[in-house]
């Protein structure tokens, strides 16, 4: 029998979800809410997916486009056995008390407190401990990042360092910026290192910068080593993990930008990058510290947990099982 998803908030992570959802033999997408009849969901509506309002409150807006919704959020709550809330940072906490009055699951994205879920996940990091659970927490696209790669090697870490490179916005947000300048997250340590440590127990500190580009962030990481290992190994060791993909400069992928292009040629929806890239050639141990950079498609790299949490929620499979289905269904290499 199929879980029933719904999708509360059908933008740049709910309609990434949506589609991965429809790609799962083993859940059925019952819908996805709006606010208004844009153009996101007159395409959902081509797609030939049930689009219902947000809340009573925009039924007007659709009305006065000659819009036709299913019905409103509390009609798909009674549809689904488990809500995507990927509404924007904050709301899904309110929309949490709703969620526990219909009885019906739920999944929450990154701009919500850990506090929000009883769980904050990453697949490959803590899959057993979101087993059976009602309220999950998928972790910001940074914290899925640093998770990836750092879950990987945490054998060898004793503290980490990393700098994050974020970009200014969405590719398809006109209203942020900056524009022409840098800015500095100046609470220092940033929040990034702490939400890590929501999903594995690991020693890091973070700093943040927003520069005036749309399409990754980027992470320099440096880790103190508790034990010797060299580069290669951790080479090897990237290689080996699902959900990252080793990249080299000498190979053209100088930026961001090699790496998007990668994804369009590989003929991706969106030109989603689930996977984390990590430069081959920045991957360097001096001594006892250990250096690598990465970039994080902030659009995607969440998408593929979204699946997994949710047949984790239901015991639907075993952590590689569920790994290895959402991976082949969304062409997910390595």
């Amino acid at each position: 029998m199929k879980v029933k998803v719904g999708i509360n908030g059908y933008g740049t992570i709910g309609k990434r979800v949506a589609y991965a959802v429809m790609r799962q033999d083993d859940m059925k997408l019952m819908g996805v809410t709006k606010t208004r009849p844009d153009f996101e969901a007159y395409r959902a509506k081509e797609l030939g997916i049930p689009v219902y309002a947000a809340s009573e409150e925009f039924l007007l807006r659709f009305e006065k486009a000659d819009f036709d919704v299913v019905g409103t959020l509390g009609d798909l709550l009674e549809k689904v056995d488990v809500i995507v809330d990927a509404t924007p940072g904050g709301m899904g906490a309110r929309n949490k008390a709703l969620y526990e009055k219909t009885g019906v699951k739920a999944i929450f994205q990154g701009g919500e407190k850990a506090t929000t879920a009883e769980v904050s996940f990453v697949a490959q990091a803590n899959y057993e401990k979101a087993l059976g659970k009602d309220y999950v927490r998928v972790v910001s696209c940074n914290t899925t990042g640093l998770t990836r790669t750092l879950s990987a090697i945490q054998e060898y870490v004793d503290h980490v360092y990393a700098v994050m490179i974020r970009r200014a916005a969405d590719p398809n947000d006109t209203r942020r910026g900056p524009v022409n300048a840098i800015t500095p997250g100046v609470t220092v340590p940033s929040h990034h290192g702490p939400d890590v440590q929501t999903v594995i127990p690991i020693n890091i500190e973070t700093s943040a910068f927003i520069v005036p580009t749309t399409l990754m962030h980027v992470h320099s990481i440096m880790v103190d080593l508790k034990k010797p290992v060299e580069a290669k190994d951790i080479i090897d060791i990237f290689e080996d993990t699902t959900r990252v993909l080793l990249f080299e400069k000498e190979k053209g992928f100088e930026s961001t930008a090699q790496l998007i292009e990668f994804a369009r040629d590989l003929h991706r929806e969106w030109n989603n990058l689930y996977e984390i890239a990590v430069w081959r050639e920045s991957v360097n141990v001096r001594g006892n510290r250990l250096f690598y950079i990465q970039a994080v498609h902030q659009e995607s790299d969440v998408v593929p947990e979204n699946i997994d949490a949710i047949r984790a929620m239901f015991e639907m499979a075993e952590k590689w099982d569920s790994i290895r289905r959402t991976n082949e269904s969304l062409g997910i290499v390595g």
